[in-house]
């Protein structure tokens, strides 16, 4: 059984990957961060390849793909995806169209072409990780949250799309709230509500994805989150995201 890991060199994905290797899975750990890949393969006990690859290139995606579609890949985790904090018109263009590669095109590409294979085996597990953000406007951070709600919005389609037609293929989408990463550093934020750990995220994620479940929400108060955003008027949810959003400044 092989699970493949985008984002594996720290945060919820090295700890989806040590979570799937204790399952029985050889694991293929992708990432920028080739020496953090190396520390991971040594600490697992099942086979880990490591590929280190910049997930922003749609021709690096494209490569991972044709590097790996003669394999059987069982798991797909498209982990990979990073913030930024600042209002829209004061944040980085380039930094904002690499994040877009990263969270959106990456995910996209890698969740077609492998999605391809797994519904002609009529098989398999894909994991798509986004954010209780993708629920929800984002001010100060509205490019992070849209990409997240593309990222709800895909899985939901292709789970639908797979339920039609009695596909045994299982597609699920992570929304966790603030955990103990290094996105924090990466994105320039501090969240005030206390995170989870990586750990228990990783954890509980890979158990409910093998259970076939949609969304995945970590912990009752992202739960709770998320059934305030589905029944207060937009104009609200946002106006609470804002001040939510300038405490972490």
């Amino acid at each position: 059984m092989k699970a493949l890991v985008t984002g594996a060199s720290s945060g919820i994905g090295r700890d989806m990957a040590r979570v799937l290797s204790k399952l029985g899975y050889d694991i293929i750990a992708v990432a920028r961060d080739g020496e953090a890949l190396s520390k991971l393969k040594d600490e697992l006990n099942t086979k880990v390849e490591i590929i280190s690859i910049d997930l922003a290139s749609e021709q690096a995606c494209k490569a991972l793909y044709d590097t790996l579609k003669y394999r059987k890949i069982d798991i797909l985790v498209n982990n990979a995806g990073f913030g930024d904090f600042g209002e829209f018109i004061t944040t980085d263009l380039e930094k904002e169209l690499k994040m877009i590669d990263v969270n959106i095109k990456a995910v996209h590409i890698l969740t077609k072409l492998f999605l391809k294979d797994m519904v002609k085996r009529n098989e398999g597990y894909i994991l798509n990780v986004a954010s209780i953000a993708g629920f929800m406007p984002g001010p100060l951070m509205a490019t992070y949250y849209s990409t997240k709600s593309y990222i709800v919005r895909l899985t939901q389609s292709i789970y639908q799309e797979l339920q039609k037609e009695h596909s045994r293929v299982k597609i699920s989408v992570l929304c966790p709230g603030p955990v103990n990463t290094n996105f924090n550093k990466i994105a320039n934020v501090k969240f005030n509500l206390k995170g989870h750990s990586s750990e228990y995220v990783a954890q509980y994620a890979i158990e409910k994805m093998l259970k076939g479940k949609l969304i995945i929400l970590p912990g009752m108060k992202i739960k709770i989150a998320r059934f305030l955003a589905k029944i207060s008027p937009e104009k609200v949810v946002a106006k609470i995201s804002m001040k939510m959003q300038e405490r972490k400044k």
